[in-house]
């Protein structure tokens, strides 16, 4: 991921102008990072180092989804129709 896409993930998922932690932000950059690992795996499937990685990156998403869901119910769905995650 560069520098430039993961400004512009946090500038879309930003509460305020200087978030760069809240769940939402966390949850749309992990997303982006196991969307470019699973091209990856495609490509190379024996890669089982790689594989252990995004399989960590979707239960770390998980839990901050999980989090989200039962402290702000309503963004919750927002950033799942925003991010086409299903659940």
């Amino acid at each position: 991921m560069q520098r430039a896409e993961k400004k512009e993930i946090i500038a879309n998922f930003a509460r305020d102008k200087k978030d760069t932690g809240s769940p939402e932000v966390q949850i749309a950059i992990l997303t982006s990072r196991i969307e470019s690992l699973k091209w990856h795996l495609e490509e190379h499937k024996k890669d089982n180092h790689s594989r252990r990685g995004i399989m960590l990156m979707v239960a770390k998403r998980r839990k901050l989804l999980n989090y989200l869901k039962k402290t702000n119910n309503e963004k919750y769905d927002e950033i799942l129709a925003k991010l086409e995650l299903r659940k």
